[in-house]
Parts: C-alpha cells; sequence; structure tokens
C-alpha cells in the first residue's frame, strides 16, 4: 500500500500560464521524490503601471508518494 501526501507551492513566469506550471513542477521534483501529479488550485496574474501582465501565476497541488 502506498502512502501519498500533497503539498502547496506557487509558481511563476513572465511568459504564461503553462511555463509557470512547468516551472513550479520542475521545481518540485528537484526537492520531492516520487512526484505523481500536480493540479493548478487557483491563478492570477500581477500587472503593471501601463495595465500590461507582467508576471502569470499559479498555486499548485503537487500529489507524491512517500517511501517505505
Amino acid at each position: 500500500m502506498a502512502i501519498a501526501r500533497v503539498t502547496e507551492i506557487k509558481a511563476s513566469s513572465t511568459v504564461s500560464f503553462d511555463d509557470a506550471l512547468k516551472q513550479g513542477v520542475k521545481r518540485a521534483t528537484k526537492t520531492l521524490k516520487n512526484v505523481k501529479s500536480a493540479w493548478v488550485e487557483n491563478q492570477d496574474v500581477q500587472v503593471d503601471e501601463n495595465g500590461d501582465i507582467s508576471e502569470y501565476r499559479v498555486q499548485l497541488k503537487i500529489t507524491f508518494i512517500l517511501d517505505d
């Protein structure tokens, strides 16, 4: 029987939501072992003084399997 844990992270990108998601998962796998899935809990953008989007942000839930 496997035991899984879910942890929450936030990631950002100046390119897109998709890039923020990829960067978040990539970074999580550097620290967490046995990452099995991720889902986007929330997303938002940072807007600069000109009204342009300056940063895309995602809040992720990462699921990983605990070692025995």
